[in-house]
C-alpha cells in the first residue's frame, strides 16, 4: 500500500537529515501513525528514526498517536497540500487528524514531528 511505502521510506529519509536528528537529539519515544485500518509503529532514538513496523501494536508499546482516514494521510503526503491538510495541527482542529495518549512528547517537540512527518512528504512527492 501506498502508506506503508512511504512510511518504510521514512527512517533513511530522516536520518539523512543531520539537522533534523540534531533538532530532535534528546527525543527517545515510539509513537503509532494509524492509516485508516493500518498501523505503524515509529521508534526514534536520539532524534533518530530506528525503525518503522507494521502491525497490530498495544498501546503500551506507543506514547502517543496519530490516527486519521488513509485519504487524510494520502492529501496530507501530496507535495503541496491542500489547506486543511498541510499541518498535522490543522488536521487537528478540523478533525481529520486524532491525537491520543501521553502527548508531552510530541507538543515539547512538536516543530521536530512536523519535520519528520514532512520528511514522508517529500518521500510520497517522489513515490
Amino acid at each position: 500500500m501506498h502508506d506503508e511505502r512511504i512510511l518504510k521510506q521514512l527512517p533513511a529519509r530522516v536520518n539523512a537529515d543531520s539537522r533534523l536528528c540534531w533538532r530532535g537529539r534528546h527525543v527517545d519515544t515510539a509513537f503509532l501513525i494509524e492509516c485508516g485500518q493500518e498501523q505503524f509503529l515509529v521508534k526514534i532514538k536520539n532524534g533518530c528514526i530506528e525503525s518503522v513496523s507494521k502491525g497490530v501494536f498495544a498501546s503500551s508499546e506507543w506514547c502517543f498517536a496519530l490516527r486519521a482516514s488513509g485519504a487524510t494521510w494520502s492529501a496530507f503526503w501530496q507535495a503541496l497540500p491542500v489547506p486543511g491538510y498541510h499541518d498535522i495541527m490543522a488536521m487537528l482542529k478540523f478533525k481529520y487528524l486524532k491525537m491520543e495518549g501521553d502527548l508531552y512528547p510530541l507538543m515539547s517537540h512538536l516543530l521536530y514531528f512536523k519535520d519528520v512527518l514532512a520528511a514522508a512528504r517529500l518521500v510520497g512527492s517522489h513515490a
